[in-house]
């Protein structure tokens, strides 16, 4: 495939460019995700496809690609005569910008001339654009939801609707989706992932002269582009005539009872939710027949068709890496291989490229930090550590639970998520404004009062309403918008007795996955010893912070100020970054204060600049044992935020609900 960049020096870019070719083989297969980290030509080889992808027949002047042979009987620029002559043009690669709005993914519609004029008129946006072709969208995982929510229904019906206020146009889209993305950066949610007939993995090479390669490759394509591009344009027109053959000889391959015995036992085996695995799978191992030059379908085809289907589809949750244990997935393919398998040797050989905290820690807070009775020197449940050790070895993560609700009071005006009440541009009607740049959401009502007054001056007539663009009400919605939640962790001593730091870690990582959901940004500091450190930035990626936190170790005293000072710190460079996102502050600790000097003054003083700022905050007491202070507790006012215990934390703790109601009813009164 060519490119200005070489594959060589990627690993996984083989099995990527196998991919890709699959789809320009078969549409059908449903599209690739591309994940990698940053630098490994991810891009570049989904931009690469589209100067291989045959050229396709359309309807002369039509905006939405209608196929002469079986035009769309409800395109907007139809209807068109059958038999109609086509017009061969390239296939297109649109791609989607992550912070494009609504109307340029499916479409706008003048609603000015719809309500004055009946006229349905509409610009297409990149769903029509994309028919027929590639639709791109790199870093897909940071995709707005009401953005994803639209393709989901696009690549399920084959068709986009754009309905304003009771005017509707409806297109055929259907497209090879394509999608880049760094999982550093955040997942995707499970529907859109689901969507993705393939996923590869790349990375970037560790050996030098493959590196070499990369560079030099490079700096001939900067010098001399026409040039470079001529010395590949002999491979680039092999590839293209290979994709027309197999596309022709993708009818006759034959998919036979034992491939498909092979393909079900594999996506049992490895227990997929649903059945589109196992559909993905037949069509991607029909397709890889297709492309080795063959009419029959090989255990060698299902055994790549699963290596490319599968590993995507085994998460469980956003902290699963995905991947596939390919010793089961050989077992699983010996037990089921059938009798009817055609002799490997009257194809060709099997597919083309595929492939299957430093410084030394302060002494333990002792019995003054540690309510359990453990000396300094103890670790977990009581035993000694080695001589002149100051902290302990990360313990693992309790099981996660699902979780009460935090959120952040008033209305704020955020990206879209799921977490605190917002005005966005989804959600339900609360209003109307005039409005501000192109009409998005009509509020009928409100445009119909404000033209009503003028019908007379304006020298109606008719039945039908003049209405002008002064007329024009925008509706104001409330939904749902995304947080940054900043967890503040105590990782002292007296946080690692008998086993609480693993009751602690399931609680925060309980609130990772409800974070995830929510859509939320997320950023992790934590503090011991002698200071705090900020162990992740904020981030859409909760998996790194789910990986810092499982690493987490614990030992030495509490510095609360120096946490909560370094938490102020992280929220006044974000607020910078990112205004609009409202941040809150979970503060998970038993309220103890050990480190520094006047540890519990500077704590106090410190807690009073989020008060002061008005930073919404969550105080998770983490106090154990049958005498319990009450420090959390004086925290959480000092802050003016709420304090919950780990049980309280839990959406069915019976504690909960009965703060809840205790809560409600003191509103009320």
């Amino acid at each position: 495939m060519s490119t200005p960049f070489p594959f060589t020096a990627v690993v996984g870019q083989d099995d990527l460019r196998l991919a890709l070719l699959l789809n320009a083989v078969s549409p059908a297969v449903g599209g690739v995700l591309v994940r990698g980290e940053k630098g490994t030509a991810k891009s570049t080889a989904v931009r690469a496809l589209s100067a291989l992808m045959p050229e396709v027949d359309v309807v002369p002047g039509c905006r939405f690609s209608c196929d002469p042979a079986s035009p769309d009987p409800a395109c907007p620029d139809g209807p068109h005569a059958p038999g109609t002559a086509g017009q061969a043009r390239p296939a297109r690669m649109v791609e989607l910008p992550v912070g494009a709005s609504e109307d340029r993914l499916v479409g706008a519609l003048d609603i000015e001339r719809a309500l004055s004029e009946g006229v349905k008129a509409f610009e297409p946006g990149l769903l029509a654009a994309a028919h027929r072709g590639i639709l791109y969208v790199d870093e897909v995982n940071l995709l707005h939801d009401h953005l994803v929510d639209l393709l989901l229904d696009a690549a399920a019906m084959g068709a986009s609707y754009v309905e304003r206020e009771g005017v509707s146009v409806r297109h055929a889209a259907r497209f090879l989706l394509v999608g880049t993305m760094n999982p550093e950066e955040g997942e995707l949610r499970p529907q859109l992932l689901d969507r993705f007939g393939l996923t590869v993995e790349v990375a970037a090479s560790r050996e030098p002269d493959q590196r070499v390669e990369v560079v030099r490759r490079r700096l001939a394509y900067d010098a001399d582009p026409a040039g470079f591009a001529a010395r590949w344009a002999d491979e680039e027109a092999d590839v293209r005539a290979r994709i027309v053959a197999a596309r022709e000889l993708l009818p006759s391959v034959r998919l036979g009872d034992g491939a498909l015995r092979q393909i079900a036992a594999t996506c049992a085996a490895f227990e997929v939710d649903g059945m589109r695995a196992d559909i993905v799978m037949a069509r991607t191992a029909t397709a890889l027949a297709a492309w080795a030059g063959r009419t029959d379908v090989l255990a060698e085809d299902v055994r790549q068709a699963a290596l490319l289907a599968l590993p995507h589809r085994r998460r469980r949750n956003p902290f699963d890496a995905p991947g596939l244990d390919e010793d089961k997935l050989d077992e699983t393919l010996e037990e089921f291989s059938g009798d009817d398998e055609p002799d490997p040797d009257q194809g060709p050989d099997g597919p083309d490229g595929g492939g299957g905290g430093g410084g030394q820690p302060e002494p333990d807070d002792g019995p003054q930090g540690d309510d359990t009775g453990a000396t300094p020197e103890a670790g977990e449940g009581g035993q000694p550590q080695p001589s002149g050790a100051g902290e302990q070895s990360a313990v693992r993560a309790a099981e996660p639970f699902r979780t009460k609700v935090l959120s952040v009071p008033g209305i704020g005006e955020g990206a879209a998520g799921r977490r605190s009440r917002a005005r966005t541009e989804h959600g339900r009607t609360t209003g109307s404004r005039r409005p501000r740049g192109t009409l998005t959401k009509l509020h009928l009502a409100a445009t119909v009062q404000a033209a009503a007054p003028h019908q007379r001056a304006r020298g109606r007539s008719g039945p039908g309403l003049v209405v002008r663009r002064d007329d024009l009400r925008q509706a104001t919605r409330e939904g749902r918008e995304g947080n940054l939640v900043l967890f503040v962790v105590d990782a002292s001593g007296s946080m690692a007795a008998r086993q609480r730091m693993s009751a602690v870690k399931g609680a925060v990582l309980s609130l990772l996955l409800d974070a995830y959901q929510r859509r939320d940004k997320v950023g992790l500091v934590t503090f011991r010893g002698s200071g705090a450190d900020v162990a992740l930035p904020p981030t859409s990626s909760v998996d790194a912070a789910a990986a810092r936190l499982e690493s987490l170790p614990t030992g030495g005293r509490t510095p609360l100020a120096a946490g909560l000072l370094r938490a102020h710190d992280v929220l006044r460079v974000e607020r910078l970054r990112d205004p609009a996102r409202r941040p809150l502050v979970v503060l998970v600790t038993d309220g103890r204060a050990t480190g520094g000097p006047e540890p519990v003054a500077l704590a106090g003083r410190a807690a009073r600049l989020f008060a002061a700022e008005g930073v919404a905050s969550v105080v998770v007491d983490c106090e154990a044992g049958p005498v319990r202070l009450g420090l959390a507790g004086q925290l959480a006012g000092e802050l003016g935020g709420t304090a919950v215990t780990l049980d309280e934390l839990r959406a069915d703790s019976i504690a909960g609900l009965v703060r809840d109601v205790q809560g409600t009813s003191r509103r009320a009164a």
